[in-house]
């Protein structure tokens, strides 16, 4: 199996190098996106892979009222547009309601579904009308409460709707009882049994769902020391791209700094991923 953003000629699957959809977890400010941007760029084009830029403009789905969201859909569209503008990357970026989607997909060329929202039909539907008309990608985070198996309806709604070959479904955790996820390796191979690519979005597996009890219920806790060995343990398992957030200093992210990575680190951890991606690729190619 094997999928392509025909624009700017990157494809993932079978044979292909590691896929990269990295970037910030909530656009804060366009400097910020830029600084992110760049050095990312930079560090995928030295280790040749491909990269998608992802940052939200909303995060919907938050622990309290006051928790940073972001700078919703028109401001974010266009900060996102301007990183692909001044830097040529592919743009990725959230999508939570139906009537989004057309605006969405115009800027984005992966447009993705939530988690939570992944069994909401309008969404999917108006999602999926909207990014192969503009010729992206959808990716599509498998919910905490799904069984890898049953992402079969989904892709099912996707492909009578758009059309096949249009669909990426990312792992990103399963509820483990109550505050904690724990991630099913065998959910990545399960996904790609349904035949298409599937990722991980190891950032946030790492989530301690609920607020934090030093933050008066505005956020959600993480374990970021997590992230490398989720990300590596689905490479192994053969995930066809890694989903990954960084920031210059986590500890003052606005949202989710608690499972994101230092941008310094990225140099470090994609390198260490793609060694692993083409050992695991060797050997089933052997």
């Amino acid at each position: 199996m094997q999928l392509t953003l025909e624009r700017w000629g990157l494809s993932l699957g079978d044979g292909q190098p590691l896929f990269c959809i990295l970037g910030l977890n909530v656009l804060e400010d366009l400097s910020l996106a830029l600084e992110t941007a760049q050095e990312l760029k930079q560090i995928t084009a030295e280790l040749s892979l491909p990269l998608v830029f992802k940052a939200s403009f909303d995060k919907a789905n938050r622990s309290s009222f006051k928790s940073f969201r972001g700078p919703g859909l028109e401001t974010g569209l266009e900060i996102l547009a301007a990183v692909k503008e001044r830097e040529n990357l592919p743009i990725a970026t959230d999508i939570h309601e139906a009537d989004q989607a057309e605006a969405v997909a115009a800027v984005a060329d992966l447009v993705q579904i939530p988690a939570f929202l992944c069994r909401q039909t309008d969404l999917v539907v108006a999602a999926a009308k909207a990014t192969a008309a503009k010729g992206g990608l959808l990716h599509v985070k498998k919910a905490q409460f799904l069984a890898p198996w049953d992402c079969h309806s989904i892709l099912r709604k996707i492909e009578e709707a758009a059309g096949p070959g249009l669909t990426i479904l990312c792992e990103r955790g399963t509820a483990f009882g109550y505050n904690n996820l724990v991630v099913d390796m065998l959910s990545i191979p399960a996904m790609r049994q349904l035949g298409v690519p599937v990722t991980i979005d190891a950032t946030h597996a790492v989530q301690l769902p609920g607020a934090r009890a030093d933050s008066d219920g505005v956020s959600t806790g993480g374990r970021r020391e997590g992230v490398p060995v989720i990300a590596a343990a689905a490479v192994a398992a053969g995930a066809d791209g890694v989903f990954l957030e960084f920031h210059p200093d986590p500890d003052k992210a606005l949202c989710d700094g608690p499972s994101c990575l230092p941008l310094a680190g990225a140099r470090d951890v994609l390198g260490r991923l793609k060694a692993l991606h083409g050992t695991v690729h060797q050997r089933n190619a052997a």
